[in-house]
């Protein structure tokens, strides 16, 4: 089937620029001997995360229970949730992942790893869990000196739980203005980290992982310093709009949204089938990763989503509406690619603009 065949709107994911996107964060993490350990809420498809795995990386992170249970089913064995995880039916549920795969997960208080002791008593394995750094994002993980040494204090008690590390994301890099700024915040949050590590190390529980996350600074390769184990990117496989506009090449671009053009009601305006439940009302507003618009209509220049309601993209641009006609499709390239497949239930894999395969977003709604 040709793509243009399909029922609008139909996430569509470029097989080539996929793989050649695959390949290239792959070699970047090779070249620097650390793992990959690629995030997969961005896309949310086990076979996606196969096919990871395939070319090379050692393991998966996931961001909840749900996301590692389906994945689990999948086939995927090693799974790390980068995420606080509270309460005994949630990490009930990790146990009994443990004894089937190798399962991690986050912490960062002495309330989380009390009820994970209690759930894990007799477990067949220990649990498995890395600290979390704060870095400068302000979102979670530890933010003092004190309250690590208290974390790591309670898990010397522990005889359920099994320390593996730290963990951090700089997600505040996002925001950088420019490409020095974003590395500048990318070091000194690899430094943050590796502080910790070496404290840690002080109290004799040296970290056997030291996992760090974010897709800008290795989109721009920085350097992974000395000392970290792992990287955990996400959007590389598929970018968006504000990724691409880290880079400026919108060629990376795997993923896009296609949606058919139904109404053309003045001079300039122009409607298609797809809006907010389809390419989200979401927007960067900041920095390197700024985005105008609510996606950019790809193979236009400067063509841009200007509003969006739940099911209706407008589009208002005298020129773009003068070149298109009511029943053309046209694609749009989604500012931010994550929340986009948790609102699709399958996305098209084209090569050459024919559907090569369609593949289920089985982790969609996964959030618990």
């Amino acid at each position: 089937m040709n793509m243009y065949e399909l029922e609008t709107p139909a996430l569509l994911i470029d097989k080539k620029i996929m793989l050649d996107n695959l390949r290239s964060m792959q070699e970047y993490a090779n070249k620097y001997n650390v793992n990959l350990r690629p995030h997969t809420k961005t896309h949310k498809m086990p076979k996606l995360a196969k096919l990871q795995e395939e070319i090379g990386a050692n393991g998966i992170t996931v961001a909840k229970v749900g996301e590692a249970e389906v994945m689990a089913k999948r086939g995927l064995k090693d799974i790390f949730i980068a995420n606080e995880i509270v309460g005994k039916t949630k990490i009930n549920r990790i146990k009994l992942l443990s004894e089937t795969i190798n399962i991690s997960f986050g912490i960062d208080n002495e309330y989380q790893v009390k009820e994970i002791e209690e759930v894990f008593e007799n477990a067949r394995k220990k649990a498995q869990v890395l600290i979390e750094i704060e870095v400068g994002e302000k979102r979670s993980g530890i933010t003092s000196e004190q309250q690590f040494v208290n974390v790591l204090n309670t898990l010397k008690r522990c005889k359920n739980i099994e320390y593996k590390g730290l963990f951090s994301h700089d997600g505040h890099s996002y925001k950088a203005e420019t490409v020095e700024e974003c590395k500048e915040s990318y070091m000194e949050s690899v430094r943050t980290t590796m502080h910790y590590a070496k404290l840690a190390e002080e109290m004799d529980m040296k970290a056997e992982n030291i996992s760090i996350g974010s897709t800008p600074p290795f989109m721009l390769e920085f350097d992974i310093p000395k000392g970290v184990t792992e990287i955990r990117p996400g959007t590389y496989i598929l970018m968006d709009a504000s990724q691409a506009n880290v880079i400026n090449n919108y060629e990376r671009c795997a993923a896009s949204v296609l949606t058919t053009i139904i109404s053309k009601p003045t001079t300039e305006r122009v409607i298609s089938d797809v809006g907010a439940k389809g390419i989200t009302a979401q927007t960067r507003n900041k920095g390197l990763t700024k985005t105008e618009g609510f996606g950019r209509i790809k193979q236009f220049n400067n063509v841009y989503v200007d509003g969006v309601f739940d099911e209706h993209a407008i589009i208002n641009n005298t020129s773009f509406r003068n070149e298109v006609n009511i029943g053309d499709k046209i694609e749009i390239i989604p500012n931010h690619i994550c929340p986009v497949c948790n609102l699709h239930e399958r996305a098209y894999l084209i090569s050459d603009n024919n559907v090569e395969d369609e593949i289920l977003i089985e982790c969609k709604g996964k959030l618990q």
